[in-house]
């Protein structure tokens, strides 16, 4: 693409993972309100989706210093529930990748100003986009077999049908992701 289409391009993806992630923000702050989960994760869409937000540059300064805030909060408070069992580990790696992200996105940085440079340790960098490439591929999985295998009645919990929360989930994974691959 070239010029001004190629930038449209852009904008629309950056405004639907935007709105991806602000929608499973949403639901898993509903999540949250019902029974006591989801916090995090309402945390975390929230924050990938203000990160996600196309400033153009422009009064982006505040950004990056903030999330980076926010995600070190996060990953401290999952640092403290993992003495509850292993299923905090991915909130503490995702966070812990939220402020890698804040940090590269933030001023000083060459993200997003058109170097050729790496944004980051490639090595980093790397891992991560497997983590999470492996992360969505069994998410995926796990949501294919679950409607299969789950009646919705049985599936119905406090915090909403297992295979919605499943869903939120790989969203939030993919949009990961995604922000993996554009920096």
């Amino acid at each position: 693409m070239h010029g001004s289409a190629a930038s449209l391009a852009t904008s629309v993806s950056s405004w639907l993972l935007v709105l991806l992630c602000a929608v499973s923000g949403a639901y898993c702050l509903r999540r949250a309100r019902g029974s006591g989960g989801g916090a995090a994760e309402a945390v975390m869409g929230f924050g990938m989706a203000l990160m996600a937000v196309p400033l153009g540059g422009h009064g982006d300064g505040w950004r990056a210093p903030v999330l980076g805030v926010v995600f070190c909060g996060a990953a401290l408070h999952s640092l403290w529930l993992l003495r509850g069992g292993p299923h905090h580990a991915h909130h503490l790696v995702g966070s812990l990748t939220m402020v890698y992200m804040a940090l590269m996105a933030g001023p000083g940085s060459e993200h997003g100003q058109g170097h050729s440079q790496p944004a980051g340790p490639p090595l980093l960098t790397g891992a991560l986009l497997l983590y999470y490439a492996g992360y969505v591929m069994l998410g995926g999985t796990r949501l294919i077999t679950a409607g299969d295998a789950v009646s919705p009645r049985s599936a119905a919990g406090p915090g909403g049908p297992a295979v919605l929360v499943r869903a939120c989930r790989l969203a939030m994974g993919m949009g990961m992701l995604a922000m993996l691959l554009t920096m």
